[in-house]
């Protein structure tokens, strides 16, 4: 019987490393996993909270078309007449709230429009992409384009 015990003592170390690996897992995992997490699945149930908290930070595209009629208007019949400002002016609620002093800087078109119109696989056919290396003589989009209307040249 000695020799059975004295031959397990190694099983007993291994069992007793394991035991401990799962104890200083569950330890790490209650001081790590915020309050919370797994109520609705894989989220924290207080994250919507912290997001409803939060100020916003678009305005959305009836904030920009009441001051901005003259955008509307030169937008209409493009192809990005439903293309909402933001999406290359970036967020504009401060701008919204008080024009005088949340003054957005104006986009890069050699960089905003390849957001969008860059050359790639993915893009369904017949939508236009450009590779810059060959389109533009690595002018800017806005020296042929105009930005709200691009088909105008």
């Amino acid at each position: 019987m000695k020799e059975v015990l004295r031959e397990s003592r190694h099983l007993v170390r291994a069992a007793l490393l394991f035991l401990g690996g799962v104890l200083a897992f569950l330890f790490i995992r209650q001081a790590l996993v915020p309050k919370g997490f797994g109520e609705y699945g894989h989220f924290r149930s207080g994250a919507l909270a912290d997001n409803r908290d939060r100020p916003p930070s678009f305005a959305g595209m009836a904030a920009c078309e009441e001051c901005h009629s003259e955008v509307v208007a030169a937008r209409k019949g493009s192809r990005h007449a439903r293309v909402r400002c933001e999406a290359c002016h970036g967020p504009l609620a401060a701008h919204a709230s008080d024009p005088t002093t949340g003054k957005p800087a104006r986009p890069d078109p050699k960089t905003v429009c390849l957001v969008c119109h860059l050359k790639d696989v993915a893009k369904p056919k017949g939508f236009p992409a450009v590779d810059p290396a060959e389109h533009g003589d690595g002018e800017s989009c806005g020296v042929c384009h105009k930005p709200h209307h691009p088909e105008v040249g």
